[in-house]
């Protein structure tokens, strides 16, 4: 029944339900999941697991490339079956029960996350793998995404693959599966530009180690894009007077470098605004391709797209999938750790642009924590792509919430990407180039250019007190956080009086 996706001689009687494949995963297992960003994840058998875990209790570490889909994270917390998450999670049932402590996170790099399987530190007993088809060989095709899926496989005791059929077969071809081996016989990396490929199609597997084979229908959770709103296209249209800034001074070229974009609303909003500029042959090295990547590509804007998954709109996803071969030429999708790796982001000279959630007036930027203390999402790959790129790029409204919250502060409340590895900020009001700039040069760069002017004259105001006390990176700790605090106890960052005097 189905040959066109299982090839291997004798496997179709591997086929089950989710519930008995879920049955293979015990008590206190580390358990590794396909999936990047709600791409490619597992739709079945983690929720039979968690279905289990409620009648009968147990809990799991869990692995993954990045988010899942489908609320799985919040399905698993709810039945009390996860002791610990890595490396990145968007689930709001999930991000409650961190805060809260009864579920341990370790939020991590995802272009590093591979690290702790290929050197054994944690070790996975079963994976489970969403494919688009098993080949001859035993080796998986995986869906739309790749992740962590290829070290996964290749070091976790059992394998349950999930075989997807409502993912059309047209995407056989366009993944680029390569491994650079453990130290001290790590290769390089041979990508010259984002359309180099340098592997396989398919994930090489143990055939043995495939335990069940699971058949799901479910397509990929839609990713929340909102339309590009007043301050989103603000956001755009500084970073694109920028870009042309840097043409003129040869710096750049219409080509640009390739792009990078986080995942997000606001990102892919600031994205879409390529397609109002006069920039073309644009290319991307990403993590994740976006709605924007695929308007780009129809408007003729964008030659080519190298990611690690696709995470899209429900209309753009249908789009997608019933003419996959037109877009096909145009992308690739790679392991995470070679989306994300240092070494070919530098030698690309890739433009970064991340969210942050704050900046400081240094130029820190806090990608995770609100109010210091409580995880949002997770660092993600945003300083995987920081600390290599040519150009740092984090944007940002300046305020939200009327005028409540500040996005530009005094100093952050956590730092994901310090001011070293930060080169240009954005905010809706304005952008600052910092490369070349001393911290207090930067404090008066980002102030009079990225602060909502209802907290211009606050920060000014704290930036001369601190600087007449003095240092190379002036601050007054007693008043550091003073915003965050007050936003605690009052609900707004705004303040009647100057204390800084």
């Amino acid at each position: 029944m189905y040959e066109e996706r299982i090839k291997r001689s004798g496997m179709q009687g591997l086929i089950t339900s989710a519930a008995n494949a879920a049955s293979f995963i015990k008590d206190g297992m580390v358990v590794a999941s396909s999936g990047f960003t709600k791409a490619g994840d597992s739709k079945a058998v983690l929720k039979a697991f968690a279905a289990l875990a409620t009648t009968s209790p147990r809990k799991i570490t869990l692995l993954t490339g990045a988010s899942l889909g489908h609320g799985t994270d919040g399905t698993l917390t709810e039945a009390g079956a996860v002791h610990k998450r890595m490396p990145f999670q968007v689930d709001p049932v999930l991000r409650h029960a961190i805060n809260e402590g009864s579920v341990l996170f370790l939020d991590q790099h995802l272009g590093e996350s591979a690290e702790l399987i290929n050197e054994n530190i944690i070790r996975p007993d079963v994976a489970i793998i969403e494919a688009l088809l098993i080949e001859e060989d035993g080796s998986i095709v995986p869906t739309t995404s790749v992740g962590n899926t290829a070290t996964f496989a290749a070091k976790a005791e059992k394998i349950i693959v999930e075989i997807n059929v409502s993912v059309p077969l047209s995407l056989y071809g366009v993944h680029d599966i390569f491994s650079t081996g453990v130290w001290p016989d790590r290769k390089i990396i041979p990508i010259t530009a984002a359309g180099t490929r340098i592997g396989t199609s398919a994930i090489p597997v143990d055939p043995e180690k495939i335990i069940a084979i699971v058949i799901t229908e479910t397509i990929d959770s839609p990713a929340a894009i909102n339309e590009r709103d007043d301050k989103t296209r603000s956001i755009a249209g500084h970073l694109l007077q920028f870009f042309e800034h840097e043409v003129k001074k040869g710096r750049l070229t219409n080509q640009l470098r390739p792009l990078q974009s986080g995942i997000g609303k606001v990102a892919n909003a600031v994205l879409e605004g390529f397609i109002d500029g006069d920039f073309e042959h644009l290319t991307m090295y990403s993590e994740v391709l976006q709605d924007s990547t695929f308007n780009l590509i129809d408007a003729g804007k964008m030659d080519f797209a190298s990611a690690s998954s696709i995470t899209v709109s429900q209309p753009c996803y249908t789009r997608l999938m019933t003419n996959f071969e037109r877009y096909k030429p145009h992308i690739v999708l790679r392991p995470q750790d070679i989306s994300n790796a240092a070494e070919v982001i530098r030698r690309l000279g890739v433009i970064s642009i991340n969210t942050a959630i704050e900046f400081d007036i240094y130029g820190n930027v806090n990608s995770t924590h609100i109010g210091g203390t409580k995880m949002m999402n997770g660092i993600g790959g945003s300083n995987d792509f920081a600390r290599n790129a040519y150009l740092s790029v984090f944007v940002t409204q300046a305020s939200s919430k009327n005028g409540a919250i500040s996005h530009v502060v005094p100093m952050a409340s956590h730092i994901d990407n310090s001011e070293h590895d930060v080169d240009i900020v954005v905010t809706d009001f304005g952008l600052a180039d910092l490369r070349g700039l001393a911290p207090r040069e930067r404090a008066k760069t980002i102030i009079s250019n990225c602060a909502d002017p209802l907290y211009k004259d606050l920060l000014k105001d704290y930036f001369l007190a601190a600087s007449r006390k003095g240092g190379h990176t002036p601050h007054l700790l007693e008043e550091a956080l003073s915003w965050h605090a007050r936003m605690d106890i009052t609900g707004s960052m705004q303040k009647e009086t100057n204390s800084f005097a």
